[in-house]
């Protein structure tokens, strides 16, 4: 039996936390940990997720992946590559990202194309996630698209969100429009949407009316904390993929 979950570039591990309940072996690659840990999830301790530092911009890091797993232990994989070069919020400064590197843009989604194949090394279901921008173009199409209230029922009525609570509203009540690359008999869930937020925009912000989300209206700059409060996974998405993709 396959018993081992992977998510690539993920510092949360939100993605993962419905397969270790579920008593699978997960693991967390990112740059941000420290070494590897693991922590336990609630109160048991044979159900954990492991944390591994990992450069995955160095050409032998996937490779050692792969080696550190085996090509049939792996179950499910998913990845959040960084979308810093490649989503269309950033668009106005791709220009002055081009005289400076010309195949920034072709870097970045190398690393998309790159989490795909090792997902099919492993010969594993798989998503790969990025917002709208560039990757159409570079690369191909996305398979499917979601905003993270449209799994929001799959989370208990008096959710809270457990590591930000203070900017991801309960049931994942937001909008983020987010684009999947899947592979290898992934099964998009069925949605089950429960109805989001929208704040009036904070001054400063060019955005106008109410039409915005709490999660974009209480981070702002590009400091790592509100680029890992933004990726994180929304925590309905990823119960509702576990529970469509479990064996």
């Amino acid at each position: 039996m396959k018993n081992q979950v992977i998510s690539l570039y993920d510092y949360t591990g939100e993605a993962l936390r419905p397969w270790a309940e579920a008593g699978y072996e997960c693991f967390a690659y990112d740059i941000q940990h420290e070494g590897q840990r693991t922590k336990s999830i609630g109160d048991s301790f044979s159900r954990y997720i492991t944390y591994v530092h990992a450069d995955l911009y160095k050409p032998n890091t996937l490779m050692d992946i792969l080696v550190r797993h085996g090509a049939n232990n792996v179950a499910f994989l998913s990845a959040f590559p960084p979308c810093t070069d490649l989503a269309s919020a950033g668009a106005p400064s791709w220009k002055k990202k081009a005289q400076a590197n010309p195949h920034f843009q072709t870097e970045a989604v190398s690393r998309l194309k790159e989490a795909a194949i090792l997902a099919e090394a492993f010969r594993c279901p798989f998503y790969i996630e990025n917002p709208n921008g560039a990757v159409p173009r570079l690369w191909r199409k996305p398979d499917y698209r979601f905003d993270p209230y449209q799994y929001g029922g799959y989370l208990p009525e008096d959710d809270v969100h457990p590591r930000y609570p203070e900017v991801i509203p309960p049931r994942d009540a937001y909008r983020k429009r987010t684009c999947l690359w899947t592979g290898c008999g992934f099964r998009m869930p069925d949605p089950r949407p429960v109805e989001y937020e929208n704040v009036k925009c904070i001054p400063k912000n060019p955005l106008k009316g109410e039409n915005y989300s709490p999660v974009h209206a209480k981070t702002g700059g590009k400091s790592l904390r509100t680029k890992n409060i933004r990726s994180a996974t929304p925590r309905g998405f990823a119960k509702a993929v576990y529970e469509e993709n479990h064996a």
